[in-house]
């Protein structure tokens, strides 16, 4: 496939188009040639130095991602930047980048992911984000506890930015964002579910929380960001029959 037949490919699932003007990520194509064949794929949740160079290390021809290059706004190519794009444009890569579209989508989004990670039923959509809703909700068929919750994350405390245990102790609803959507924990409480799920947290929300009876897992911004471009690598695979490899780079935050 050429990187053209790629990005019709990815517009086809994707609502790439459909968020320009809301989403502050360029989505689509960042960097590359579209007449370029691809025989291999790379994914990664951020463009950066090291993701680029691997992506040349192991042979392939783009490299997508959940956080690009640009970001609404213009930017010097100097330093670190500069670095990133003379790597892209030096070894022939091109870079493909889906922020809010991955996020959102109900089948092979970010927090879709997530709820089938968890085993949720009835899941539905869930959180504003600029008049678009980007997250999930559903509930679990037997109560968990939030140490359960965390072994069906495949994660223990240690590894989290926080826990904030104010709500039921045995958990029945959830509500999901990934990334740094905390605050967000306020369109949760209004919902009434019993723990909000999200990647960072900051100091602003505990006593809302604590306020508010609800319990909030921050499990970290990467690790709630893996899974929507490992289930777009598995669907592109087994659609296309391109070779597709997973590049994971934890940042611990």
């Amino acid at each position: 496939m050429t990187v053209s037949e790629l990005d019709a490919y990815f517009r086809s699932i994707l609502a790439i188009d459909d968020l320009t003007g809301v989403d502050y990520s360029l989505n689509g194509l960042q960097v590359g040639r579209f007449d370029m064949p691809v025989r291999k794929v790379a994914f990664a949740v951020d463009a950066c130095e090291e993701s680029i160079l691997r992506t040349k290390d192991i042979g392939a021809q783009m490299l997508f991602v959940h956080h690009g290059l640009f970001w609404g706004k213009e930017q010097s190519i100097t330093g670190s930047h500069y670095r990133r794009i003379a790597a892209l444009i030096e070894n022939d890569i091109a870079l493909y980048a889906a922020h809010l579209p991955l996020d959102m989508h109900e089948a092979y989004g970010n927090n879709a992911g997530l709820a089938k990670q968890l085993g949720l039923k009835d899941i539905e959509p869930f959180g504003i984000f600029r008049r678009v809703r980007i997250g999930c909700a559903g509930s679990f068929e037997t109560p968990q506890t939030i140490d359960d919750v965390l072994t069906l994350l495949g994660m223990d405390r240690e590894e989290l930015l926080g826990v904030l245990a104010f709500g039921p102790e045995k958990i029945s609803s959830v509500a999901i964002i990934s990334g740094g959507a905390d605050k967000d924990v306020e369109q949760a409480i209004e919902k009434g579910v019993d723990l909000y799920l999200t990647g960072e947290l900051s100091h602003q929300v505990y006593h809302l929380c604590q306020e508010s009876g609800i319990n909030l897992i921050a499990a970290g911004h990467y690790r709630t960001e893996v899974y929507g471009v490992q289930l777009m690598a598995g669907k592109l695979e087994a659609d296309t029959g391109i070779e597709t490899c997973f590049i994971d780079l934890p940042t611990g935050l």
